[in-house]
């Protein structure tokens, strides 16, 4: 049995959650509290939850700050629910860097139509999120860096380096990042994340990152060192050579594997161009995007991986690659690290 505990202070959301998870033989509804505060009293009473589904901003104590408190007494999957999931808020970033699951549309009228749209979503993060590997990271608390304090050279490159990413990504692409050495290869990342924060994530990480230009990506941009290139949320990335350099396409059709940007979409464009030239990773993530994508890869002769399961939140998509034939060596978080700066 799967027990959840719903902070939020709408009542509104609560009971549209109570509606959903009621009646389930899987799943229980622990409590609820209006607030943290009243829910670390609450805790005393019924203990914790295996899955948190928490506000952002409620009264006595915000969720960034539970988060936090929680994670330090006992990292716990967190289901983010919020109305700023529309606005691509930094806040979201951060509690998702902070070790959060999963971030949804908080409904604001229509209970029943929340239920519809939802309910499928809502069960199956909570399903996934009861059986994943929570870590908690304080890497928020550094002090960004400035750009224009960045003097290193791009120019364009021969090679790159490939990343896909979902649930559990954030942490994980921060942790690569920021642990990169100068002069490294360009670098693609596909991250599954909502519309509207991809361009946030790429100023955030920007702001984390010594030795790294990071940027959202744009029509035609060249791929060049020092940089590390974030697909745009609801668009397709692919990677063509025109003449002697590799080169970025959006493209807008329907999702592939469930997603849009499709990680599969992103590596089957490479298999077509890069060859030997490419090195790519599929990290943490629900699901079997970025699989199909991977084995055309390694059919091609480009060096393929995943992020092992005992450092994965969720060995979803990591799994499937593995299970297709389509990675040469399972890494941990550290040992991907090491190859990026490794790869020249």
């Amino acid at each position: 049995m799967i027990n959840v505990f719903l902070i939020d202070d709408s009542v509104l959301v609560r009971n549209s959650f109570k509606k959903i998870l009621t009646g389930l033989s899987d799943i229980h509804i622990l409590g609820e509290a209006n607030n943290p505060v009243d829910a670390f009293t609450e805790f005393k009473k019924v203990g914790l939850p295996d899955v948190f589904i928490l506000d952002i901003e409620m009264p006595k104590m915000d969720g960034l700050t539970f988060l936090r408190k929680i994670n330090v007494q006992r990292p716990t999957p967190v289901i983010m629910c919020s109305t700023l999931v529309t606005k691509g808020s930094n806040a979201l970033l951060e509690a998702l860097s902070l070790g959060a699951f999963a971030i949804i549309a908080k409904p604001t009228v229509g209970v029943s139509s929340f239920i519809n749209d939802y309910k499928e979503e809502v069960l199956e993060y909570i399903r996934t999120a009861a059986k994943a590997k929570v870590r908690f990271s304080s890497i928020v608390n550094k002090s960004p860096i400035v750009s224009d304090t960045k003097s290193f050279k791009h120019k364009p490159s021969a090679k790159f380096i490939a990343i896909g990413s979902s649930t559990g990504g954030v942490q994980v692409i921060e942790e690569v990042l920021t642990n990169l050495q100068r002069d490294h290869l360009p670098i693609l990342i596909v991250q599954h994340m909502p519309i509207g924060f991809t361009n946030n994530f790429a100023t955030r990480l920007n702001g984390l990152c010594e030795n790294s230009n990071v940027i959202e990506a744009q029509e035609g941009d060249v791929l060049k060192t020092n940089r590390v290139y974030i697909a745009p949320g609801a668009k397709h990335m692919e990677v063509f050579k025109e003449g002697l350099y590799y080169v970025i396409r959006l493209k807008d059709f329907p999702k592939v594997d469930f997603h849009k940007p499709s990680i599969t979409v992103f590596l089957t464009s490479i298999s077509k161009v890069a060859k030997e030239n490419a090195t790519a990773f599929i990290l943490t993530g629900m699901g079997v995007d970025g699989a199909a994508g991977l084995l055309k890869m390694r059919k091609m002769g480009s060096k393929t991986y995943c992020q092992n399961e005992q450092t994965s939140t969720v060995y979803g998509m990591p799994k499937a690659a593995v299970s297709a034939g389509a990675v040469i060596s399972e890494l941990s978080i550290f040992d991907i690290t090491k190859t990026i700066n490794g790869t020249r």
